[in-house]
């Protein structure tokens, strides 16, 4: 799942896509492409030592910085498991790549 890049920093990856998280926000995709998706945990509970996700914000954005934030979101979906996020996270993205 983790790939080097030129200056030997590790990125996260999934399904070819990078991931980048900061506090309860992650995004995945690249900044480059036309969409980007952001996921953002509203809900967790703790299981012995580990935070688990119980609701999970999925949006698709367009990347252009001149959008307004709320101008920026196309689809926007609640899960309830981390897993269920970005199964749907990873077809969107495709989806939305594919189609231009």
């Amino acid at each position: 799942m983790t790939t080097a890049t030129k200056d030997k920093t590790k990125v996260l990856e999934y399904k070819g896509h990078p991931l980048r998280r900061k506090d309860n926000l992650i995004y995945y995709g690249s900044m480059s492409d036309k969409y980007i998706i952001m996921l953002q945990v509203t809900e967790s509970k703790s299981l012995e030592d580990l935070d688990l996700a119980t609701r999970v914000v999925v949006q698709l954005q367009y990347t252009d910085p001149d959008l307004k934030s709320r101008d920026r979101v196309v689809k926007k979906s609640e899960k309830t498991s981390f897993y269920e996020a970005i199964d749907l996270a990873n077809v969107w993205l495709e989806r939305a790549l594919v189609a231009g």
